[in-house]
């Protein structure tokens, strides 16, 4: 039985009408001619659509010269790879799906960058990212993920604010297309980047009905809060902000090179990067450049900075960036040739505001720093916590407060200032926790006037973990602590953090919220808890109550008393009321019970 789906891209394109005319007129006539291309109107789609087929031809292939040269044998092999190209409109959009070599028909110029990265945050689930490429403005760098099983987003180290994310692939949710449809068990994955990349249905009624459900999601629905710092940072659309960046780095194309302008491989040429063996870049010029092994940015920029004031930038892109098979860089040889513009990456500053271009498009960086810090710092902080800690008596100490919560909570441990020595920390060691719960989560426990308290709090957890990740006599003095408080039941041969949770109690027993945390300590949290999860550690942030300092103790409260724990009179904590600090061993929880 033949199958239903079949795994292609489609891209979304910007600024063609949804009309086979303006489809037909979009594509370039020099690639038409090139591929000797035949065109068809599918009348079977019920909607506007055309099909254009035709081949890459190579009478000799590239490496034949070079294989007589080495062995001195003639061998004449030549090179034909099809090409297909889809091109539909649905509901007033139009879109395109290449086959085999198909997708190089599409003008670079008309896709819609964000379309398969909008998608892809919207229904990848965040737990199982497979593929993911992120890049750093300023530095040229990019970083490519691959993790075939898959894995949360926050082990993969994103920075949310300071780094751009390019390509997202992982486990696709729940969504009705034809794969579902066809077999509810697979599992699917999709990639989204330029071009949305995913099994689509083969028969053309599942086609379209697949596209519309993928618009609808991109039309309805808003990012996953693990991914939606994926959109924080969109491209700039004020034409008048972009007419004054263009200005901008037109001036700085007219200076010599200083630093501010360097390489960037266009997102969607990564594959034929890698596999070009030659680069020539043709400027306001009929001939192109000497070819070179690799993109030479020095010749582009020297090129641009003879033109004329106000004609550089557009030299940059109506020039062109050609990439070869082979190192002979001749015409039969062509991988792809795209706008000289989208090879570069600039920093611009206007009024002390940053700006930062990248595969053609204008990004603001900075000023989405806060609101990645909040939305980051609101996903950490939870009103449903997954540990059960007590209220915090107001005149209790810190100390005090851990002490008393294994007599409340059984199974808890305390092990606040019970430090754990090693080789590098030989003197007063390290706190690896405060409290150890059941399922041995880490608990950080701080009750905080201010930042600074905080700060602490937040570098303890990233001492700890770094201890018991990294040094076995650290692990082993930390399981001999563990074993004795819980009365010879152990950790884990293999015991490793894989959570911590900061327990905080805010001044004046303030509810813990984004809003009432100290702003300094937003900041510190979110670079702690990215170090931690880019180390396989969860983070959790919960508040801890204060206790009523008018509660009266009741002799439900002596009932509660740990077994053996000796009698004591309680009016005497009573009567201090608002300053009155409990016995340890004791739970309030008269205040929620009422008289019953």
């Amino acid at each position: 039985m033949a199958t239903r789906t079949s795994k292609r891209t489609l891209y979304r394109l910007r600024g063609v009408a949804p009309t086979v005319d303006a489809m037909f007129d979009a594509l370039e006539a020099e690639q038409l001619v090139r591929v000797r291309a035949d065109f068809h109107l599918p009348e079977n789609l019920g909607v506007p659509a055309i099909l254009v087929t035709g081949s890459f031809e190579q009478p000799v292939a590239s490496w034949c010269d070079e294989i007589f040269r080495t062995t001195g044998i003639e061998v004449s092999r030549s090179v034909n790879r099809s090409a297909g190209l889809l091109m539909l409109a649905v509901d007033g959009e139009v879109y395109a799906i290449g086959y085999d070599q198909g997708f190089r028909l599409v003008p670079d110029r008309l896709k819609d960058r964000r379309f398969g990265l909008g998608f892809a945050s919207r229904r990848v689930d965040p737990g199982r990212i497979r593929d993911l490429v992120s890049h750093t403005p300023g530095g040229g760098r990019t970083d490519i993920t691959l993790i075939p099983g898959g894995a949360s987003v926050w082990s993969l180290g994103i920075v949310e604010h300071a780094q751009i994310v390019r390509r997202l692939g992982g486990h696709l949710d729940d969504i009705p297309l034809t794969i579902s449809r066809e077999n509810p068990a697979r599992i699917s994955s999709v990639e989204g980047g330029v071009g949305l990349r995913l099994r689509l249905g083969v028969e053309g009624a599942d086609l379209i009905a697949d596209i519309r459900a993928i618009n609808r999601v991109l039309r309805e629905e808003q990012p996953s809060p693990e991914l939606e710092f994926v959109e924080h940072v969109v491209p700039i659309d004020d034409s008048d902000l972009l007419t004054r960046l263009e200005t901008a780095l037109d001036d700085l194309l007219g200076r010599e090179p200083e630093g501010r302008i360097s390489v960037s491989v266009p997102a969607d040429h990564w594959e034929d990067y890698t596999n070009a063996r030659a680069f020539r870049v043709r400027i306001n010029s009929d001939v192109a450049g000497p070819a070179t092994d690799d993109f030479r940015l020095d010749y582009a920029l020297s090129r641009a900075r003879v033109q004329r004031a106000g004609g550089r930038v557009a030299a940059l892109r109506e020039g062109t960036v050609t990439l070869y098979r082979h190192s002979r860089a001749d015409r039969p040889d062509e991988i792809r040739t795209s706008g000289a513009l989208r090879w570069i990456e600039a920093e611009v500053f206007l009024d002390s505001r940053r700006f930062f271009l990248m595969d053609e498009c204008w990004y603001e960086i900075d000023r989405e720093y806060l609101k990645t810090i909040r939305s980051h710092a609101e996903r950490l902080i939870t009103d449903s916590p997954s540990v059960d800690l007590p209220p915090w008596n107001p005149g209790d100490r810190e100390r005090a407060y851990n002490e008393s919560v294994p007599d409340q909570r059984p199974g808890y441990i305390c092990l606040d200032r019970d430090n754990v020595r090693t080789a590098l920390h030989p003197g007063n060691g390290v706190e690896i926790c405060d409290l150890l719960s059941p399922d041995n989560v880490l608990i950080m426990v701080k009750r905080a006037k201010g930042s600074d308290a905080l700060s602490h709090l937040f570098n303890q957890a990233l001492v700890a973990v770094q201890t018991l990740r990294n040094s076995r006599e650290g692990r082993e003095r930390f399981a001999r602590k563990v074993a004795a408080g819980r009365k010879g039941h152990r950790l884990p041969e293999d015991f490793r953090p894989s959570k911590v949770v900061f327990a905080i109690l805010l001044k004046d027993g303030t509810d813990l919220t984004v809003d009432t945390l100290f702003p300094f300590s937003r900041v510190t949290l979110v670079q702690a808890a990215r170090t931690l999860e880019a180390w396989g550690v969860r983070v959790e942030v919960v508040g801890i109550t204060s206790a009523s300092p008018t509660a009266t103790p009741t002799e439900t409260d002596e009932c509660r008393r740990s077994p053996g724990a000796s009698p004591r009179r309680l009016g005497s904590y009573a009567d201090r009321a608002g300053s009155w600090s409990r016995p340890s061993h004791i739970e309030v929880r008269c205040a929620a019970r009422g008289s019953g």
